[in-house]
């Protein structure tokens, strides 16, 4: 009604008509009027003038904005002829988590700093066909069993299983094609906590060598308190061995920011399991106390302090620390700062042990997102997990061993803040 224009010709008591009854007219309009019912025939004799009826109808009422989605999805290619979705989470703090149900991968993770700056903290690729390729597991799940056994052997129930070696003569991560490297199924929910989704894989008896057929579950939620918390559990139908993890590539100044050798560290672990040398890291079940060794984060402590005294082939940490406390309780594992931006994570879980590993082998053959070259100690993991090759170490082999009516957990929270 605003653009209606009224002749300055007409006569002053038609526009004082016209200025009682517009007004009252545009209230009454339908929003929609082309759809409203016609109404019924009437005889009766019309009380507005003519021109008043030709009045155009009010604007409709403007739509009320809709609240941004807390989940999203969108194509992101395709695997053997199965679609891969890539799903977008976020939280009402304004924390963002994308992941792919291609290996649960997590493919960017943006959190502030101290000034409420975003950056992406994790590494990884823009598109899946990289992953396809070649990725030393960002940000993935890992299954059936997390880090190495040793000759790529065990036995069970008196049974000698041989696996593929795919690290040297050892099987690690699952084996050649590991849970990282399979479509799950995808169940985004809306939780009291966060937007999150479920993923379920069937891993069949017999795959990558392995006994039993597991049904699994990886559920991640990018909750309102500013946590990435991870929920694993699994069930068998036959005794197998099992031992899950989660892969992400840290890096709290931002993935492409350079090396982690500035960020502190504390790791709430006074003991560790070395291999029996320098270039054969796989535990054999000895532990020893960290004190008096490069290994000794119990007080905070830059990465870089004393990396070259770690050793290692290549040179760094690699090595799994046993967790203070009950290996089956949800408690504090790690704390990770960088002082340059002050950006904080920390890690909880309900595992025995938590491997730390300083990105050794990065070594610039991988250009992740936006063309950013990862070199060596370009970023840390820490994954929570049962000690490595514990299925053949007699003390440690209960603990990675799962029977028919056990359902395995594995839960673990990563809290971010800024100091």
């Amino acid at each position: 009604m605003a653009n209606r224009t009224v002749a300055t010709s007409a006569a002053p008591l038609f526009a004082s008509l016209l200025s009682v009854l517009l007004p009252a007219c545009s209230g009454s309009q339908p929003t929609e009027p082309a759809a409203a019912a016609a109404p019924a025939p009437s005889t009766a004799t019309p009380a507005v003038a003519p021109v008043a009826a030709a009045a155009a109808p009010a604007p409709s009422a403007p739509k009320e904005a809709q609240p941004e989605k807390s989940i999203t999805e969108a194509p992101y290619g395709s695997v053997a002829g199965t679609e891969v979705k890539l799903f977008t989470l976020k939280n009402k703090n304004g924390l963002m988590l994308k992941v792919t149900n291609y290996g649960c991968i997590i493919t960017e993770l943006h959190t502030p700093d101290r000034t409420g700056k975003m950056a992406d903290i994790v590494l990884g690729y823009d598109k899946l066909d990289d992953y396809l390729k070649a990725t030393p597991y960002f940000g993935s799940v890992i299954g059936r069993v997390a880090n190495r056994i040793k000759n790529a052997q065990f036995s069970l129930e008196g049974k000698t299983i041989k696996l593929e070696a795919n690290n040297e003569k050892n099987a690690l991560h699952g084996g050649k094609v590991g849970w990282d490297k399979v479509v799950w199924t995808a169940e985004p929910s809306e939780t009291p906590d966060g937007p999150s989704i479920r993923f379920t894989y069937v891993s069949k008896d017999g795959e990558e060598h392995y006994p039993g057929t597991i049904t699994a579950h990886n559920r991640y939620t990018l909750t309102n308190n500013n946590e990435f918390k991870v929920e694993m559990d699994a069930t068998t139908d036959k005794t197998t061995v099992l031992s899950m993890a989660h892969h992400s590539y840290w890096n709290l100044a931002g993935q492409d920011s350079g090396l982690i050798t500035g960020e502190e560290l504390t790791l709430f672990a006074d003991q560790y399991t070395p291999g029996p040398n320098a270039t054969d890291p796989v535990p054999d079940g000895k532990v020893k106390a960290v004190k008096g060794t490069p290994f000794d984060f119990t007080a905070p402590k830059l990465i870089g302090k004393e990396l070259k005294e770690a050793g290692g082939k290549p040179i760094g940490y690699d090595a799994n620390f046993i967790v203070k406390g009950d290996p089956h309780t949800l408690r504090p594992v790690a704390k990770v700062k960088d002082p340059k931006t002050g950006r904080v994570l920390e890690l909880s879980a309900d595992q025995p042990g938590v491997q730390f590993y300083t990105g050794n082998f990065l070594d610039g053959s991988n250009k992740g997102k936006g063309g950013t070259v990862y070199q060596q100690y370009s970023a840390l993991c820490l994954e929570s997990q049962k000690f490595p090759n514990s299925v053949n170490v007699p003390a440690w082999k209960d603990e990675v061993t799962l029977k028919p009516g056990v359902t395995y957990h594995h839960h673990m929270i990563h809290k971010f803040s800024v100091e």
